[in-house]
């Protein structure tokens, strides 16, 4: 079984609080796109994994995909196997979810390989336990994500978009944004209500002037050359841009298929990590 486990942006970012336990309380609107990982799964009488492309992860308990095959094994009772092989292509600490989209997509794949029979809640369940983005890489589309990540509520898309997207510096720790975040006064907030009915509507000029993320400001801070791309991807055409997640990956909001295409082609050249894709309603696809 092959599977595509795509990638997500958030088109905004809002932090209303913090639990307790520490985690934060979010208001999101994420969406899936196109750049996507390659998971194979093959049955097998124990379970393993290997990686490979690039940028390439470990191949052990500490991946997140193979966390989720042994998760699911724990919630059914189930003892089959799985050589589980993911090949790399969404950039690894970008904010874009890519460790969450492969342990999706294994918990999927597995569920359907297996013939666990696990329903979609049930899943998503699972899912939270590995981390606040997997659940929405299950489901995928366009979502307005709240609470700490569990509260989803589908939204429908009036358009797609094409977008670039750069990688421009190594990963940030989401530990260390978030302390950040709490230590800097006056950041600006999205108007995330305006945004959702601009993406609902299909309405780009209203969407690009609702955008925000209320960690772009300190990831930047700690990571200047996310400025430089955010400028760089202005200059070159993009409607907007953004940094997605607690970064360190951004991306362009572009009005055509051909003008993206050009910008990545050109900014490629500075940045080895751009990517071209757009914005889709499916995160996980066998194919």
């Amino acid at each position: 079984m092959r599977i595509k486990a795509r990638a997500k942006i958030n088109w905004t970012l809002d932090i209303l609080g913090q639990r307790e336990d520490g985690y934060h309380l979010m208001d999101m609107l994420m969406q899936s796109v196109t750049l996507a990982d390659t998971i194979t799964l093959t049955p097998a009488s124990e379970l393993s994994i290997t990686t490979g492309g690039t940028p390439k992860l470990p191949a052990n308990e500490r991946n997140l995909a193979y966390r989720a095959a042994l998760a699911l094994q724990e919630a059914t009772g189930c003892r089959r196997g799985a050589a589980i092989h993911v090949e790399k292509r969404i950039p690894v600490g970008a904010g874009m979810g890519g460790g969450s989209a492969d342990a999706a997509g294994v918990l999927a794949g597995l569920n359907q390989m297996w013939e666990t029979g696990l329903n979609q809640q049930q899943l998503e369940a699972i899912g939270l336990t590995l981390g606040a983005d997997v659940p929405f890489c299950l489901r995928g589309g366009l979502t307005r994500t709240t609470g700490i990540g569990e509260t989803m509520v589908s939204l429908p898309c009036g358009r797609h978009y094409d977008l670039v997207i750069i990688q421009p510096c190594r990963g940030l720790s989401t530990g260390a944004v978030f302390t950040a975040y709490h230590e800097k006064a006056d950041i600006p907030r999205p108007a995330t209500d305006d945004a959702q009915r601009a993406l609902e509507n299909g309405d780009a000029a209203l969407l690009c002037a609702s955008l925000g993320n209320v960690l772009q400001a300190v990831s930047q801070d700690m990571r200047p050359p996310i400025g430089d791309a955010i400028a760089a991807l202005k200059k070159r055409g993009a409607l907007t841009a953004l940094m997605t997640g607690s970064g360190s990956a951004v991306f362009g909001v572009f009005d055509s298929e051909e003008a993206a295409r050009d910008a990545a082609r050109s900014l490629r050249s500075r940045w080895a990590s751009t990517f071209y894709c757009r914005t889709c309603q499916d995160s996980i696809l066998v194919v």
